[in-house]
């Protein structure tokens, strides 16, 4: 089973910008990106696939966030222009390809989460 380990969370200012990283154990796995925060369901935040560099982006984040990888097995996720609403646990996970990508339950592996606080 594929094992995954984010990294980059932290505490930024509103308006900042902070880069998430996403590493795979083995290669090949589509990467998908999510946040949960306290009381909310998990939500998609973005996709990649490494077969092709196909991207996809949440609809409430598409104009502020990128979606990047190695074509291998990491992948990163650029927050700019961050505010206080960002403010979640950011999890990755894989699977075969970005195929339904927004629904949390079609993911088999995650990884242990990095947290990120966006203060006003």
């Amino acid at each position: 089973e594929v094992q995954l380990v984010e990294s980059g969370g932290g505490l930024v200012q509103a308006g900042g910008s902070l880069r998430l990283s996403c590493v795979a154990s083995l290669d090949d796995y589509a990467i998908g990106w999510f946040r949960q925060a306290p009381g909310k369901d998990r939500e998609g935040v973005a996709c990649y696939s490494p077969a092709d560099g196909s991207t996809y982006l949440g609809d409430s984040i598409k104009d502020r966030f990128t979606i990047s990888g190695n074509r291998k097995n990491t992948v990163w996720l650029q927050m700019n222009n961050l505010r206080p609403e960002d403010t979640s646990i950011y999890f990755c996970a894989a699977k075969a390809s970005c195929a339904g990508w927004r629904t949390p339950t079609r993911w088999r592996s995650w990884g242990q989460g990095t947290r990120v606080s966006v203060s006003s």
